[in-house]
């Protein structure tokens, strides 16, 4: 599972790749991207026009899953001789987010694959997690190129306005919020993380196809068989601050 990715260029470059026309983002902060962090995404706006926005890493998680937090919370509660609003405690119940989307047939996640919630999203470098000495150390990974940071685009969906809580503290929000399709892994990935890999779109004509086709038309591009030869693996000076 991929929690951990790179985006360090500019809006202009991002925009410029992707065919975006106009940009949302304003002075964009690049670096180190972690779940729940702000990323920049490149979607259709609700006027037809593609453009380069802001949102959150980490779709809406299941109902199921939700329900069965609140439940444990409930309980929890109920055993203390605490008084509890069911349907409260449900819906405001924190949903950290789901930020990798493997099982497509999901009926959780069909209603955001039509081309309206889909997106680019776009990245330098991605780790998967590994070990060092019995201790987590990110696998590094990145297009193979002769450009320090080569930009590339995951597959990703996208909601907009979702209300829910993240996090106790800081209570409600209505927020924009993505998430990006993994598949199996191909070399070098799948050495370091053979369970699975983010979805790379490698061309212009395949992000375009992502972008506006229909489900039957982009299905196929939730494999990486034609990235075999097109990712290298690569260290980093340091472990990345959180």
């Amino acid at each position: 599972m991929c929690n951990l990715y790179t985006q360090k260029l500019g809006p202009k470059a991002l925009m410029t790749a992707s065919g975006a026309e106009r940009s949302l983002v304003g002075n964009l902060q690049t670096g180190d991207v972690y779940p729940d962090y702000e990323a920049p995404i490149v979607r259709t706006g609700a006027d037809g026009v593609r453009e380069l926005a802001l949102a959150r890493w980490g779709m809406p998680s299941s109902k199921k899953a939700i329900f069965d937090s609140a439940s444990k919370r409930a309980g929890k509660l109920r055993a203390k001789g605490t008084e509890i609003d069911f349907d409260e405690l449900l819906r405001m119940e924190p949903d950290k987010g789901t930020t990798n989307v493997r099982n497509t047939s999901s009926r959780h996640w069909q209603p955001w694959l039509t081309p309206e919630h889909r997106c680019l999203v776009p990245f330098t470098a991605f780790s998967e997690p590994g070990r060092v000495n019995g201790k987590y150390a990110p696998v590094w990974f990145k297009l193979d190129s002769e450009e320090e940071d080569p930009l590339g685009f995951f597959a990703g969906i996208h909601l907009r306005d979702w209300g829910g809580v993240r996090k106790i503290k800081t209570g409600w929000e209505e927020i924009d919020l993505f998430a990006f399709l993994t598949t199996d892994p191909v070399e070098p990935v799948k050495s370091a993380h053979p369970k699975a890999m983010p979805v790379v779109l490698n061309t212009t004509d395949d992000q375009n196809l992502w972008m506006s086709g229909d489900w039957d038309e982009v299905a196929h591009l939730q494999s990486n068989e034609a990235l075999k030869t097109q990712l290298v693996r690569f260290s980093r000076d340091r472990l990345p601050s959180v």
